[in-house]
């Protein structure tokens, strides 16, 4: 009987986790050489003519390669747009739909995206220093991000545990660059922050209850008034004198001081 019970169990974590590991990992199997993820299907001057005659929507649009930088798509449709190594640096995407879209390597340097919507978004080493995401709600894969001086105050990084037709979605920021960001009053429950560079980050009244922040680097940062319930800090960096903010994280004997 306890044999019959345990291989049930095997058998139910066996069924779970393939869809939670598809839920962020859609990387894998995709051929990112093919021209839809390559290639541009609009010149700038065509994009700039689309926004100027007040259309907004590039939804499945192949827009890779293209500096778009400086241009205003506020309010504009990107979901399922691919954007790989496209440079939008000081562009304006205010309330701008990324949910879907592909952004690896792109540059969004100094933009402004407040209150963007990037849900299943696949930014891994996507280049966003010093952009503005606050009250963004983002859950997408950022690893390896560059987002040194960014703003995600207010906003909203936590696991989706309404829609799991996918597996758990949440903000993944596996060892991304977080250098001096803010994320005041950001909820970041659940989200992955394994071996994140985040020193000197601001998460002042931020939600990291349940986060993963194993080899995570918090020198410097700064955890006033924040919940940090369950936040797991194997292995990370911290300073002793954020032990008293920290106190009810996990493996806080396991974390190395400065």
């Amino acid at each position: 009987m306890k044999k019959r019970l345990l291989a049930r169990v095997a058998l139910g974590a066996l069924l779970v986790l393939p869809a939670a590991l598809r839920a962020q990992d859609m990387l894998q199997g995709v051929d990112l050489s093919q021209p839809s993820y390559s290639q541009s299907e609009m010149s700038r001057a065509d994009v700039e003519g689309a926004l100027k005659a007040g259309k907004r929507d590039f939804s499945g649009k192949s827009l890779n390669g293209l500096d778009l930088s400086g241009l205003d798509f506020s309010g504009a449709n990107f979901r399922a747009a691919r954007l790989n190594k496209t440079r939008l640096s000081g562009a304006v995407l205010d309330g701008v739909i990324l949910d879907q879209a592909w952004l690896l390597q792109a540059d969004l340097t100094g933009a402004s995206l407040k209150g963007v919507h990037a849900f299943a978004a696949q930014m891994q080493k996507m280049r966003a220093d010093g952009a503005d995401f606050t009250g963004a709600r983002v859950a997408g894969d950022l690893s390896g991000a560059s987002l040194r001086g960014a703003k995600f105050n207010d906003a909203n990084l936590s696991a989706d545990m309404k829609n799991q037709s996918m597996g758990l979605m949440r903000a993944v920021l596996r060892s991304a660059v977080l250098e001096g960001a803010q994320f005041r009053s950001a909820n970041l429950m659940s989200a992955d922050l394994r071996f994140a560079r985040a020193s000197g980050a601001d998460f002042s009244r931020a939600n990291l209850m349940n986060a993963d922040a194993s080899g995570a680097d918090f020198v410097g940062a700064v955890f006033t008034k924040a919940m940090t319930k369950d936040l797991d800090l194997d292995s990370a960096q911290i300073d002793a004198s954020a032990e008293q903010a920290l106190e009810s994280a996990q493996h806080l004997d396991r974390a190395r001081r400065q």
